[in-house]
């Protein structure tokens, strides 16, 4: 084999050094998370943002060689990062000795290429120089991800890849460059209300399992964290009934979803309260939406089924498909559709409610509307293929018709111009293409 560079087969060096081989990897757990995603199991998330590539054979490496500990490399290991800067220049493959046959894996040098190879990294102000000054965070947060995606992180496929290094890591260390700006501007840290960070972004664009990776980043580097969605401030379904009756023949009404369905002052209520968890023992309920609640009609979920979180927070992840949307002029809406007029008026109570607590935003911005169709389909035939209930493609259709018309009006106004009462200077706008991932 000639002469390799060998390194101890613990679980931080193998699995650090492995995220370019293309090996067979499984990603059909149920992982749940009680803060957020209910009862949506990461498999079938998974399997429809990871689907667009075949995946390859079996790795010969075994995955049960590994322990779990996700424990970061020590100062004494080869990788730290006194010697970053000597890995990166170093030629050739790297080697782990397993007790088995060893397995040639890629290198940091061959990672760290394809980390500067990441459409988002001038956007959230790396470089090269930087990301080399960082790999061993860089290293760790994929780690984590894979733990927490449970998928082989001896044998990440392309999409994998890219999902974590071009997408998800970027949008994190943004994330804490916001946070330390946002802290900077009080002289004691600990007196900082948490940091809301908005994330704009149309149903099935994969926001939600974004806020699931970075909520989860958050916490096992040592930061505390809440999600909000805006489902979760949707109207009681009694509430949402006196709208149906007050907007007789309007469809974008009819049920939740547009502007106008939401319980405004029960979201200025608990924004106001989660940017007041500052201190430790300072604790509240979030309020979470049960959409499955009268036969899919929805109603809000029992408080006692609310998860509690405790202060101090270091940073709230508020997530919307109409998060920062502006009214737009009454000609310009009704061009679109005359029943969206009732909605941009409601529009105009929604700063105050929502968007005005917001310093720092996300815009996830798509090519085309349509895209929402066949995200929603995606993720509805992975919840059928999981054996859960979801609806038909004909019913997709019909909710999806009910959304078109906001996006056609509004998205226009947020790309070109932010979301309302945005800073230009604290937004990340993130275009992806039909696959979900940055371009």
């Amino acid at each position: 084999m000639g002469a390799l560079n060998v390194l101890p087969a613990s679980s931080s060096l193998v699995a650090l050094c492995c995220h370019g081989s293309l090996g067979s990897t499984s990603s059909s757990s149920s992982c749940t998370h009680g803060d957020r995603l209910h009862s949506v199991h990461v498999s079938a998330v998974s399997s429809s943002l990871f689907s667009h590539h075949k995946k390859p054979k079996s790795s010969p490496i075994s995955h049960t060689h590994l322990p779990r500990s996700g424990i970061l490399p020590s100062s004494r290991s080869p990788w730290s990062r006194t010697s970053t800067t000597h890995l990166l220049q170093r030629q050739g493959l790297i080697y782990c000795v397993f007790p088995s046959t060893p397995a040639q894996v890629s290198s940091v040098e061959d990672l760290f290429d394809f980390i500067c190879l990441g459409p988002l990294l001038s956007k959230v102000g790396l470089t090269k120089e930087k990301v080399a000054e960082s790999i061993d965070k860089w290293l760790a947060y994929g780690l984590h991800l894979c733990r927490l995606f449970q998928v082989n992180e001896l044998c990440l496929t392309v999409p994998e890849k890219v999902r974590f290094y071009h997408y998800y890591v970027p949008v994190f260390l943004w994330c804490e460059d916001q946070i330390a700006k946002h802290q900077s501007k009080f002289k004691d840290v600990e007196d900082a209300p948490p940091l809301v960070i908005g994330f704009s972004a149309p149903q099935g664009c994969g926001k939600t399992t974004l806020v699931f990776a970075l909520n989860y980043l958050f916490r096992v580097t040592g930061r505390k964290s809440a999600t909000l969605s805006i489902d979760d401030f949707y109207l009681t379904a009694e509430s949402q009934a006196k709208v149906r009756e007050e907007n007789p023949g309007n469809a974008l009404l009819e049920f939740r979803g547009n502007a106008g369905t939401h319980d405004l002052p029960f979201s200025i209520e608990t924004l106001t309260g989660v940017t007041k968890l500052t201190k430790e023992g300072m604790k509240m309920k979030l309020p979470r939406y049960d959409k499955s609640a009268h036969k899919g009609r929805g109603d809000r979920a029992d408080p006692s089924v609310w998860p509690e979180i405790e202060g101090p927070l270091t940073v709230v992840l508020f997530e919307g498909w109409m998060l920062g949307f502006k009214p737009q002029p009454a000609s310009v809406v009704k061009a679109v559709d005359p029943q969206l007029e009732a909605v941009n008026r409601n529009l105009e109570a929604y700063y105050e409610a929502w968007d005005k607590f917001v310093e720092a935003w996300i815009v996830i911005k798509i090519q085309d509307p349509s895209c929402v169709f066949e995200w929603r389909l995606q993720a509805e035939v992975a919840m059928r293929n999981e054996g859960l209930p979801g609806m038909s493609d004909e019913e997709v259709r019909d909710f999806v018709s009910r959304y078109l018309p906001a996006y056609n009006a509004y998205l226009p106004a947020l790309y070109s111009g932010g979301p309302n009462g945005s800073d230009p200077e604290r937004l990340l706008v993130i275009e992806i293409d039909e696959g979900r991932n940055p371009f």
